[in-house]
């Protein structure tokens, strides 16, 4: 283990009328890449402040290595008091060298002389990355660094942490984020934490093995307050399985979705003789928007049918809202037309969370102040239904300003999806989601009977619930493609350049043939790789669940070299072989051009 560089012993916060933690020990190493995780309201953010020194904990001991520099990139900056986003990123006596401050916020496509009272959520993002990057930190504490980012930019910063030579720690929704950089994970749970020296690929593997322990424990004590006390336990490991049987479900409504669209997503699908014709509830033919001169939206058509999952995605301000308003009948197109079907409904949940009066309490929001709700038709009472959304019954006469973000966000769900409607538009819903309230959002939307179009970065949530995605790349082109995120990722790869025709050749002199078709080793490779890959995964899940085990290095050092060599063997391996596949897929794509 490398020496710390940055500790808390003893750590101990009063929130409120009681500890919101006590007694914490945790510790940061110069090389750490930590996942912070723990569900909305734990702690995380207020965590992460301590460590940083901007609040005084009530109990214990931080420690750090002098000369040690500590950043905190906070999930939401105070710009107000600021001109601009560069005198908000040159402020303090901490301020970052300018050239350096620009050289990041140009790689982040962000003009700092933007006025910030302007800025939108994208742009002070990208000023408080810029500016927490650029002051050469030691150890970067990251607060929810992915949102309001568009792909590009949260693809940037991968790199930029993959690169990074000290510490961080991250609090983030975003699974795929949290996969591809982190080493060790933290676990806030129930006022106590937890470190695991696994990253998040094999987070749900050990937190399913310690709630299974709890259970245990709970069973044996045989007493019902002991078990009740569980009832989340068991419903997320519940929720974990549930998704499993979904997403097979979510693979068969991509391949039947696919049957429907033409090669390359060609957009002539249900013609007036199908019989799933019926099923359309929105029709958008040749569709074109534009804003001054620029083309925002070109000659888009495309049908929404009952039941899609559609995801939208591109950079910011390719033009993901306009798609949006323009298949919701929002606003007109310059245009084409775009038909809605008479009995459509719609709710719609926006990134702003702009219902939630922070004076009300929970049970207005939710009841207008009564006991029951209404849900869908049917009538529950406050506490269950708040149980249902992860939350704790007697948050029911909590004001809304008192609750965190991402306890305001799912509070706007269970609201939401209380109402009754046959369409669902959610404008990035994973933002200040933990990762828990996220599976459950996976499972509503699956059990949703009705259609559902998602704006949304998040590349994991993408993959694990829609059935059809439209990329936008900012030309005005809409792309079309059966699955999720990885799938419109593969699709916009770019090919090899076609090369420039070549001087005619004497007639005496062949041309080479073109291949037509992959070796036999090629093709094999090209075949069995996924599911390679797909073993190693599982292979690098397990043994980090063994690795898990706080008492391995001490029982068996041996075996604790052994499974971490392995670990490290086996990404060798799963980035070698991704690696290879990529370069037979532009081989197939060639020999398909």
């Amino acid at each position: 283990m490398a020496a710390p560089v940055l500790a808390f012993e003893g750590l101990g916060l009063v929130q409120g009328s009681g500890w919101l933690f006590r007694d914490l020990d945790l510790y940061v190493g110069e090389r750490d890449r930590l996942a912070l995780i723990g569900r909305n309201g734990a702690g995380k953010t207020t965590l992460l402040k301590l460590l940083g020194g901007s609040i005084e904990a009530d109990e214990g001991r931080r420690t750090i290595v002098p000369g040690t520099k500590v950043i905190l990139l906070e999930q939401e900056p105070r710009l107000e008091s600021f001109t601009t986003l560069l005198d908000y990123v040159l402020s303090g006596s901490d301020a970052p060298p300018q050239y350096e401050a620009e050289a990041i916020a140009d790689q982040l496509g962000i003009d700092l002389s933007r006025e910030a009272k302007t800025a939108s959520g994208g742009e002070r993002r990208r000023a408080a990355i810029a500016r927490a990057l650029a002051q050469d930190p030691d150890v970067l504490l990251l607060d929810e660094p992915t949102n309001h980012l568009d792909l590009a930019a949260i693809e940037w910063l991968e790199e930029w942490l993959n690169r990074f030579t000290g510490a961080f720690i991250v609090i983030s929704h975003d699974r795929t984020f949290l996969t591809r950089l982190t080493r060790q994970t933290l676990w806030l749970d129930r006022g106590s934490i937890r470190r695991a020296e696994i990253g998040f690929g094999g987070f749900e593997a050990w937190t399913d093995q310690v709630y299974a322990e709890e259970q245990r424990n709970a069973e044996k004590l045989d007493a019902k307050l002991k078990i009740e006390e569980h009832w989340l336990l068991r419903g997320v490991t519940g929720r974990r399985r549930r998704n499993q049987g979904r997403l097979a479900k979510l693979k068969e409504m991509r391949a039947e979705r696919a049957s429907m669209l033409g090669p390359q997503g060609a957009a002539n699908l249900l013609t007036g003789s199908d019989g799933a014709q019926t099923k359309v509830v929105i029709d958008a033919k040749h569709v074109t928007k534009r804003f001054g001169e620029r083309t925002i939206i070109k000659d888009f058509t495309f049908r929404v049918t009952k039941g899609d999952r559609i995801g939208i995605v591109g950079a910011n301000g390719a033009g993901k809202s306009t798609l949006l308003k323009l298949l919701t009948g929002e606003i007109a197109p310059d245009e084409g037309e775009v038909k809605l079907a008479k009995t459509l409904d719609g709710v719609i949940i926006d990134q702003q969370r702009s219902l939630m009066d922070p004076a009300k309490s929970v049970r207005d929001v939710l009841a207008d102040g009564g006991d029951w709700i209404e849900v869908l038709g049917v009538k529950k009472h406050v506490h269950g239904y708040l149980k249902e959304f992860l939350f704790d019954p007697s948050i029911a006469e909590a004001k809304i300003g008192t609750l965190s973000g991402g306890e305001r966000s799912r509070l706007l769900l269970a609201r939401e999806f209380a109402r009754r409607s046959n369409l669902l538009v959610l404008d990035e819903p994973t933002n200040d989601l933990d990762l828990e309230t996220l599976d459950l959002l996976q499972e509503v939307i699956s059990d949703y009977d009705g259609t559902v179009l998602i704006v949304s970065h998040d590349r994991d949530f993408l993959d694990r619930t829609v059935t059809v995605t439209l990329g936008l790349d900012g030309s005005g082109h809409v792309d079309v493609v059966a699955g999720g995120y990885a799938d419109w990722e593969r699709q916009r790869r770019p090919k090899a350049e076609p090369k420039k025709a070549a001087a005619p050749r004497p007639a005496a002199v062949e041309a080479p043939k073109k291949a037509t078709k992959l070796s036999y080793k090629d093709q094999r490779d090209y075949d069995l790789l996924p599911k390679r890959i797909e073993e190693i995964d599982g292979l690098i899940a397990r043994d980090e669940a063994a690795l898990a085990d706080p008492a391995l290095y001490t029982r068996d050092p041996a075996k604790f070299a052994k499974l971490s060599d392995g670990i490290a063997r086996l990404r060798e391996e799963k980035d070698a072989a991704e690696l290879r596949w990529l370069e037979l897929a532009e081989m197939v794509e060639g020999l398909g051009a």
